[in-house]
This record gives structure tokens, C-alpha cells and sequence, in this order.
């Protein structure tokens, strides 16, 4: 399937895959803006607000009476992070016209029920309503506040706070409870205003529709769109050193059982003319794939975690490594992670362990194809990063990718920032 890429009106891009591969479609719409910390939560919040009711439909109980008419349909609010860019708005799926009794057309209805969504929210004397934004506002302060009971997930966070303190990239996607906090519905409502005239928007479409079919059914949907003057200057900015000349190392205590390891890498050169799908293989030979060094010799063989695991963030150019260990292995696994990594470095890589990396980064790439929901997060991805190629063609070059390409990357990686998640009663230890 070919990717065909369009702009609809000033900064508003559309992203189409025709296919009758799938019997349920999918569109999106993305509101671009960069990641900081004032205005985070503003952007985590508006789109749920906007998905509680427009014009048409006032309240959530209209708007499922509609999306059930509508075959079942699902019209969700995302908010997502990419880098240092935020993106916000809506993702839709629903059966594809191709499969409808009587030559029936899904399409145009969603695609107008996502434009008033946008750009007829309800409001009240032209304001967001108050009672939509103060409910919306507490579920996500309790959003924010649950992400502590995933210890791993906490670890990781925490590390990119600390590593990436001063940088756009340690602001988190739904904000902070103190920036939450602070939000009413003028100035959500003076936010979504700016963020409709400024915002650059991705818009994808994955169905068996025509893509000037759906370029016509979307400019309908958001002809009303206020275009001012549009910020193109969004993006990430790639540090590509460490902060300082050593790693920097953080501990912190709370009542769990185990400990949790997290370590954040910088690519460094690496990112300088990236070459992306050697990246990936890198990472699976590192730590990404259950054929990694992580896995094989630092879980497996020398027992010394109960998982160990690599992911890279292209976007920024940062490599994030998490294990779960037991408190008094902390040293021991810490060390051999960076023996797995000097080993990288060193040129040792079997012939076996790059073919398993390379086939590890196709075949999940290829997966991406059998997925409406996989094929819209990639391509987001690839529009982000200025690449017009797709899953299929990304697992080709993951093929080819040499040892060469992997040592050389390697090379150029360079701790940042430690981690360390322990538990109380170890603090306690520590202290006698």
C-alpha cells in the first residue's frame, strides 16, 4: 500500500493509505504543539473535553447514540508524545465502507462527526463548559496520579526528569498535578482558540476509500478551520552529549519489593545524519529483543534481574535501558549492563546475533502491516521525522544493516543519567 500525502490547507497535511486489506478503517486528526511544561496539561486536557459533546451531540449519551447508528463506530481522544512535540485530537475506527450492505458510505459521516467534534465543541456565552472541564480535569489528575503503580513506568519517568532536567523532553504528556490544577475553562478555552489558528495538523486515513475521497470529505469537515499563522517551528531538540562529563546517578526510596533500574543513554554522534533502520538493529542487539545481549547474559545466563530490556526514542536520540532487580544486585547488574555495552563497542557480535537483530527489527515492522492502529502511529512517527517510507521498506533496510554500521553506533553512545527505585526497608540498611 502507497502512502500518498497531501496538503489540505495551510499546515493541515493528509496522510493516505488506500488497502482492502482490513474490513475496519481508521482516520485521525493531530493537533501539533511543542511539549513544555506550561502548557502540557492544557493539551492533555482539551481533547477530552472536546470529545464530551458538540453542537449536534451535547453530551457523551448523544454521542454514543450516534456512534452506535453508526455501525459501532469508536471516536476516542489521544494525546501523545513524540520527542518534544505533543500531539492531541482524535483517533477513529469503524467499518470500512467496503464491507457495508448497500453501497452505504461511513466515511463522510465520521469524518464530520470528528470536524465538529474540533471545531463545534458545546460551549456556553462561546466558552467551553465549565462542568465538561471540570470533570475532565479531575480524571486526568487521577490519571496522573495512578502513574505511580506502575514502578517500572515511574522509574523511567523519572529518569528522563532527572537526565533531561532543562529540556522540553522531561516534561511529561499529561503535564503535572500542579499545572492540572490550575486549569479553568476561559483559559483552556483561550488555549484551544490559539491552538486552532497556530497548530500544524497530521490527519491519516487507512480504508478502502479513494484518497480524494477522503481529501474532499475532510476539507468539508474543517473548512471552518481558523488558519493564522501557522508554527512550523516545533520540533525536538537533540542534545548530543551527555550533561556532564560523568554519569549522574539518582536514588530514591518508596515501599516497593523491587528494585527498579533504569539508565538513560546519548547517541550522540549517531544522530548527527541518523541512519534509522541500523538504529533499531543496534537496539535489538542491545538490549531490544529477546535475543539481545541484555537478555541473553545479563537475565539468562547470570541471573541478575528478572528483565532487562533496551528502547531507543529516535525522536530525541536517547537510549532508555530498564530492569527489575533485587535490591543488593544493584551494583552487579549495573555493571554488567555496561560490559554489554562496551562488548557492542568492542566489535563483539556474532554472525548469529546480527541476523536475529536484523530479523527482529523486520518482522516487527512488517507486523505494522497488519494493523490499521500500528500503520497510524508510524506513520505520525515518520511524518515527524521527515521520512516517506514505510513499514515494509523500513524492514528491507533493517536487512542490510552490517556489523560495521551496529560497532560504529555503539561506539557513540554514552551513558547520561542512572536511576535507581529501591525500597524503604533497603534505605534502611544502607543506614546501619
Amino acid at each position: 500500500m502507497e502512502a500518498i500525502r497531501t496538503e489540505l490547507k495551510p499546515g493541515v497535511f493528509l496522510t493516505c493509505l488506500q488497502t482492502d486489506k482490513f474490513k475496519t478503517a481508521c482516520l485521525s486528526l493531530n493537533l501539533l504543539t511543542q511539549l513544555n511544561r506550561d502548557t502540557a496539561s492544557l493539551g492533555a486536557l482539551l481533547p477530552r473535553v472536546l470529545r464530551r459533546g458538540c453542537r449536534q451531540y451535547p453530551d457523551m449519551e448523544a454521542l454514543s447514540r450516534e456512534l452506535d447508528r453508526l455501525y459501532g463506530a469508536r471516536l476516542d481522544s489521544v494525546v501523545r508524545k513524540r520527542g518534544e512535540v505533543q500531539c492531541l485530537g482524535f483517533y477513529a475506527d469503524f467499518v470500512d465502507d467496503a464491507w457495508l450492505p448497500g453501497g452505504e458510505r461511513l466515511l463522510e459521516q465520521i469524518t464530520g462527526l470528528m470536524g465538529q467534534l474540533l471545531l463545534q465543541p458545546f460551549t456556553r456565552g462561546g466558552l467551553l463548559l465549565q462542568s465538561y472541564v471540570e470533570n475532565e480535569r479531575g480524571k486526568l489528575l487521577d490519571d496522573i496520579r495512578s502513574l505511580i503503580n506502575d514502578k517500572q513506568a515511574y522509574a523511567n519517568r523519572r529518569l528522563t526528569e532527572q537526565m533531561c532536567f532543562g529540556e522540553d523532553y522531561a516534561v511529561a504528556v499529561l503535564g503535572s498535578e500542579e499545572t492540572v490544577g490550575s486549569i479553568g475553562y476561559q483559559k483552556l478555552t483561550r488555549y484551544y482558540r490559539e491552538l486552532l489558528q497556530t497548530a500544524p495538523v497530521e490527519l491519516f486515513y487507512c480504508g478502502s476509500a479513494a484518497p480524494e475521497r477522503v481529501a474532499a470529505a475532510l476539507s468539508d469537515a474543517l473548512a471552518t478551520l481558523p488558519r493564522g499563522e501557522v508554527n512550523f517551528d516545533i520540533g525536538t531538540d537533540i542534545r548530543m552529549n551527555t550533561v556532564e562529563e560523568t554519569t549522574r546517578y539518582f536514588t530514591e526510596s518508596l515501599d516497593v519489593t523491587q528494585g527498579k533500574l533504569s539508565m538513560g543513554f546519548r547517541l550522540g554522534d549517531a544522530m548527527e545524519d541518523p541512519d534509522f533502520p541500523a538504529l533499531r538493529v543496534f537496539n535489538a542487539a542491545f538490549g531490544g529483543a529477546v535475543t539481545s545481549k541484555l537478555f541473553e547474559n545479563v537475565r539468562e545466563k547470570l541471573s541478575l534481574c528478572y528483565y532487562a530490556s533496551s528502547a531507543l526514542d529516535l525522536h530525541k536520540g536517547v537510549l532508555l535501558v530498564a530492569s527489575g532487580i533485587e535490591f543488593d544486585k544493584y551494583d552487579a547488574a549495573l555493571s554488567e549492563i555496561f560490559a554489554q555495552l562496551r562488548a557492542l563497542q568492542d566489535g563483539q557480535l556474532t554472525d548469529a546475533e546480527l541476523i536475529a537483530a536484523r530479523k527482529a527489527v523486520a518482522t516487527d515492522h512488517r507486523a505494522i502491516a497488519d494493523s490499521p492502529a500500528a500503520l497510524e502511529s508510524f506513520t505520525l512517527s515518520q511524518n515527524l521525522l521527515g521520512l516517506d517510507y514505510g513499514p515494509e521498506e523500513f524492514a528491507a533496510l533493517a536487512e542490510m544493516v552490517t556489523k560495521e554500521q551496529v560497532v560504529r553506533i555503539a561506539g557513540q553512545v554514552t551513558c547520561d543519567a542512572v536511576y535507581f527505585l529501591k525500597g524503604k526497608e533497603d534505605e534502611a540498611d544502607d543506614g546501619q
